[in-house]
């Protein structure tokens, strides 16, 4: 479903990451800071890069907006609701209904077809059309006639097609990329990134990347830049 304009679909307030130090690690308390405070707004239908080098935290901001990791502070609310509030049942409740997510490494079980994969995150949502919805999406993103194939069948372009199917098939309302092609050859990638920014336009879906291309992080509306942690600009 389509939201309003302006409408803060992801809210970040004071959010911070702290890990246990190694041996030869600089922490005066035993402690590591991942990330450091970050407050942010992310509104709907937007498209944000989150950019910075190696080690910088991209990832571990990607996990924590999500509600897959557990932050040391502050909060992260998706649609309004503080994802730190929810047990782990409630949290993959709101998951499953509001996120998707894109992973490099594709994520997808080796065992379904495409049709399958896709399936899987809507009959979770206990949708009746799980898999008239599902053919729909990956007729969408020009796999209508590789339905039944299983991953191992696919090639890397047309992994990551059904993993960007399986993503935008719920409608969320925020869809997460971690590297979306970095496993891919940059033609492919090139398909790949448009058909987000497409699935972005059409469903007004709140796009979040991680990456390290420039070009890509160009193309979206905002950019943030991490260094050690630290939100230091955004564009």
């Amino acid at each position: 479903m389509l939201q309003s304009l302006n409408e803060v679909v992801l809210k970040v307030e004071g959010l911070g990451k702290d890990v246990p130090s190694l041996a030869g690690e600089s922490a005066s308390d035993g402690r590591l800071t991942i990330l450091g405070d970050i407050d942010l707004d992310i509104l709907a239908a937007e498209s944000v890069a989150i950019t910075g080098p190696s080690g910088s935290g991209k990832s571990t901001l990607l996990g924590l907006l999500a509600g897959l990791d557990d932050p040391s502070r502050g909060r992260v609310l998706l649609d309004g609701v503080d994802l730190g509030a929810l047990g782990e049942d409630d949290r993959a409740s709101l998951r499953a209904e509001k996120l998707g997510f894109v992973f490099q490494s594709f994520q997808l079980l080796p065992m379904l077809t495409a049709l399958e994969n896709v399936m899987l995150p809507l009959e979770l949502a206990g949708r009746n059309d799980a898999r008239h919805r599902a053919a729909d999406v990956l007729a969408r993103v020009g796999l209508g006639e590789r339905l039944q194939h299983t991953p191992l069948q696919l090639s890397g372009g047309e992994q990551q097609r059904v993993a960007i199917a399986r993503a935008f098939a719920v409608g969320p309302s925020l869809l997460l990329a971690d590297e979306p092609t970095g496993n891919l050859d940059p033609h492919t990638g090139e398909r790949v990134i448009q058909l987000l920014f497409d699935l972005n336009r059409e469903q007004g879906t709140t796009l979040v990347l991680v990456t390290h291309d420039r070009e890509l992080a160009a193309r979206c509306d905002r950019v943030l830049s991490l260094h050690d942690g630290h939100l230091v600009s955004t564009t």
